[in-house]
């Protein structure tokens, strides 16, 4: 692991996701961007001191070169530090598992898709609301026919923990806010990209040309807290993406909807286990994760039964599952988002901030 080390939110979230269903080991990390901090933080895991590195280039270094090396780097770091690192695992021939969004500008993620196609590792991008399994379903649906022809897309991702100015030491909030360290968008990199991606992933459908409004409510900031995007989508849907940090009462609140001319779908992540399928002229049905009736590879996403409640943590597994059997040869990670999803979050984030710059124009893609 890079990055993830002492007082990271998201370095225990992939450690955890990792480890659950028993398909990846933590054997070495170069875990905080001080030596102090990743040498101590390694020993709060238990890694060994030789396998405790400073940095990430003496890490893929020196793990290439062991017979035991690490088979999977995962890289945790904020934006400005993905690059660098996915560069030099790759080159090292280690497959790479690395945090969204891809980097911060299309120059740089131009660098790692350059990589990625000289490498014989495998690159997988971390858009972990794809691992929900009934995303995975509503995505079978679609491609079965079962919505029709798409006509409407709606996605949202709400937040408020970014309202206020916070705190001076608040890691999570420092960096992101930071534009050398999230790079130009705001909410529209940290959370806009995960509803594209979702949006994109259920659908099938990819953004052809947007329009964005972006702006930054909270006194000061350098970055974009809320964001207002229409999209043209491929095949003739629209839709319509929503991210903000700053509105009072969500907490996480990420929603899916799409429309067909047969049917729709409604999903929201704060209740994962349940989503709302309604045919035009009928009722609506509930739709239960593992439900009965669903079939296909539904039981192929959960754990337990359904009525148990699966969530965030084991979405995020079933990635990281997915990224095992990929390196193993065991499936061919249909299902994974990997540097083509990375690229389109980029044109994202830097489409949305020239559209908005010209007082809301066409950006097409």
């Amino acid at each position: 692991m890079v990055g993830g080390g002492q007082g990271a939110f998201i370095g225990g979230v992939h450690r955890i996701a990792s480890r659950i269903d028993d398909r990846f080991e933590l054997v070495a990390g170069a875990l905080s961007s001080t030596p102090e901090k990743a040498k101590a933080s390694g020993e709060a895991l238990g890694l060994d001191p030789e396998r405790s590195y400073t940095d990430y280039e003496e890490m893929a270094k020196a793990e290439a070169s062991r017979p035991d090396g690490i088979e999977a780097v995962s890289i945790v770091t904020p934006n400005h530090m993905h690059a660098g690192p996915a560069i030099a695992f790759l080159e090292a021939g280690i497959h790479v598992i690395c945090d969204k969004p891809l980097t911060t500008s299309m120059e740089e993620a131009e660098r790692i898709a350059k990589a990625v196609d000289a490498s014989s590792a495998k690159f997988i991008l971390t858009h972990n609301y794809t691992g929900y399994p009934l995303m995975r379903q509503a995505r079978q649906m679609i491609e079965r026919g079962d919505l029709g022809k798409i006509r409407v897309i709606q996605a949202e991702y709400a937040q408020d923990w970014m309202a206020e100015e916070p705190d001076a030491d608040n890691k999570q909030a420092a960096w992101r806010t930071d534009p050398k360290k999230s790079g130009g968008g705001g909410a529209i990199g940290d959370i806009g990209t995960h509803a594209l991606n979702l949006a994109t992933f259920v659908s099938g459908l990819k953004p052809e040309a947007l329009l964005a409004d972006l702006d930054a409510f909270v006194t000061g900031r350098q970055l974009d807290d809320n964001a207002h995007v229409l999209l043209r989508m491929s095949g003739g849907a629209k839709a319509m993406l929503w991210a903000s940090q700053v509105a009072m009462g969500c907490e996480n609140g990420l929603t899916l909807r799409i429309y067909g001319d047969k049917a729709g779908i409604e999903w929201a992540q704060e209740n994962p286990n349940r989503m709302t399928f309604t045919k035009f002229g009928e009722p609506k049905q509930i739709i239960t994760r593992g439900g009965a009736g669903l079939g296909g590879g539904a039981g192929d996403w959960t754990r337990i039964p359904p009525g148990h409640p699966e969530g965030y943590l084991e979405g995020f597994a079933n990635v990281y599952t997915d990224a095992a059997d990929l390196i193993q040869g065991k499936a061919d990670g249909a299902l994974l988002p990997g540097i083509e999803a990375g690229l389109e979050g980029m044109w994202f984030i830097e489409a949305c901030i020239e559209s908005s710059k010209a007082g809301g124009t066409w950006v097409k893609r």
